[in-house]
């Protein structure tokens, strides 16, 4: 079972933050973007509105029909004195108006000029009576405008109107705001839009990360449970694969001693597993089973370099179940380094109780309340066909005390009775029931 690579998992956890981050980030761009094109747009609306507005007034009207009259007198006459006066007269009267039109309406200039482009009203007062920076003939032509020029103020976005008297042109009306103030209008939005953009991205990140982190934990949850089952798999093929070859020789050992060819039996045997036959189990006649397991035990632990002690004082017949706890009980104490393995079965009543102990290394204190739990094992596994199958069966066959861990150089393990073995190492006890 491959699991999956590193790349892929810091994908998982910052694939989703990124795509916050990137839907976020384009969110507020358009947003920025519309909301400037919003300030500029209603800018624009409100200079054009307040110039079309003023330029409609009687007052604006009458005043720049007088300077018109004087313009007209004065070219035939040749003098500007009339003219002079009719452009005071008017800057008199509609300077005050355009005054207050700019504070209510926000806007920074209202200039009014007359057929001539000459400046009636200005915030500036020297810049009244001049003619203005800019070209007013398309205006004075008729036509509106609407766009940023650059006047005496700076640059301005700024709406021009001609102001009529019938059909004819007889002056220009131009209301304008600073680019500056315009920026300043725009600045003022986005410090209101940025927190609450801050806030989403925020927001959106966290939220992102905790699901990102939920599902890289479902996930590597997933890949173990893959692993397990692979390891499972792995062990029943191992099983498998051993039981029938175990059983083919049943089989063979079977048939030679049914026919009664003994010597080739043993013969076989040997041929198959060697055994190291360490004897003294002669004690035993009523009980072939049990001196079977117990030499085949001798011969097992013998190959590991390790010498088993037996005590066993029984009346019945003891079951295999029984056989098999004992069994792997000793062979764990032989895997494990011990060199002196005791073995003890004693039957009390109904009752059999039986013990295990050793001299080897204990049970490491970290692993004490895990050794019971199926597929956890110490030693290693390189062929990979599994362990941690034998105290779980032993476990589940018996009412195995789980050793309590206590002091000492070899960190022995100990029964809940008793602090230390004898041996120095771990000891395991059992009970189970005489079989009926």
């Amino acid at each position: 079972m491959r699991t999956r690579p590193f790349a892929v998992r810091l994908a998982v956890l910052l694939l989703p933050s990124l795509i916050v981050l990137l839907s976020v980030g384009v969110t507020a761009w358009i947003a920025i973007t519309v909301q400037e094109r919003s300030v500029r747009s209603a800018t624009a609306e409100r200079v054009q509105e307040v110039a079309s507005t003023f330029a409609e007034l009687s007052q604006v009207r009458e005043a720049l029909r007088r300077v018109d009259a004087a313009e007209g007198a004065a070219a035939g006459l040749g003098g500007t004195a009339a003219l002079d006066a009719a452009r005071a007269r008017a800057t008199a009267e509609l300077q005050p108006l355009a005054t207050v039109v700019e504070g209510a309406a926000g806007v920074d200039f209202l200039v009014i000029t007359d057929a001539a482009g000459v400046r009636v009203t200005h915030p500036t007062p020297g810049e009244r009576g001049q003619r203005v920076s800019t070209d007013p003939g398309e205006v004075l032509a008729g036509e509106e405008f609407l766009g940023t020029e650059t006047g005496t103020l700076g640059p301005t976005l700024r709406a021009k109107v001609p102001v009529r008297d019938g059909g004819r042109v007889i002056g220009t009306l131009s209301v304008g705001i600073l680019e500056s103030q315009i920026a300043s209008d725009y600045d003022e939005a986005l410090a209101q839009l940025l927190p609450w953009a801050a806030g989403a991205l925020l927001f959106g990140t966290l939220s992102s990360s905790v699901l990102a982190a939920a599902i890289e934990r479902r996930l590597r949850r997933l890949d173990e449970a893959a692993r397990e089952h692979e390891q499972l798999r792995r062990t029943a093929t191992a099983l498998r694969e051993q039981s029938h070859e175990f059983s083919t020789r049943l089989h063979v050992i079977r048939g030679l001693v049914a026919h009664g060819d003994t010597r080739e039996a043993l013969g076989y045997i040997d041929g198959v597993a060697p055994v190291l036959t360490g004897g003294g189990d002669a004690e035993l006649p009523a009980q072939p089973l049990l001196r079977a397991t117990v030499e085949a035990l001798r011969a097992e632990l013998g190959a590991l370099g390790a010498r088993l002690e037996a005590e066993i004082e029984v009346d019945d017949e003891v079951d295999e179940e029984t056989l098999l706890v004992l069994a792997n009980l000793c062979r764990n104490a032989g895997e494990a380094g011990a060199t002196r393995v005791r073995c003890t079965l004693r039957q009390h009543g109904e009752r059999l109780r039986g013990a295990v102990e050793d001299d080897g290394p204990g049970v490491d204190p970290r692993a004490a309340e895990r050794i019971f739990t199926r597929g956890f094992s110490s030693k290693p596994d390189p062929a990979g066909t599994g362990r941690g199958v034998g105290l779980d069966l032993a476990g589940s066959l018996t009412h195995l005390t789980p050793p309590t861990i206590c002091g000492g150089s070899r960190g022995a393990a100990a029964l809940v009775k008793q602090k230390t073995s004898e041996l120095g190492g771990a000891r395991f006890s059992f009970e189970m029931g005489v079989a009926g």
